[in-house]
């Protein structure tokens, strides 16, 4: 299925898609496993990441990583 999308010109949205799930996912694994400095940051961000689609995950990489009390 994947060659055919790439053979018809769909290969530009298949890997940007791709790229897009693998961000939001990094970024919802990232909330899940972090300590922020306020407990509520982290259903804060949680929010974000679900229903600001596109913006959430950039969003999250931007400034949320400076909420937090530890690094994985």
């Amino acid at each position: 299925m994947l060659s055919f999308l790439l053979n018809m010109g769909g290969g530009t949205i298949v890997i940007f898609g791709l790229l897009y799930v693998v961000l939001w996912l990094y970024c919802l694994i990232d909330i899940l496993r972090s300590d922020f400095k306020d407990p509520t940051m982290k259903l804060i961000w949680i929010l974000i990441i679900l229903f600001a689609q596109v913006l959430g995950p950039i969003a999250y990489l931007i400034i949320g990583k400076n909420s937090k009390i530890n690094a994985y």
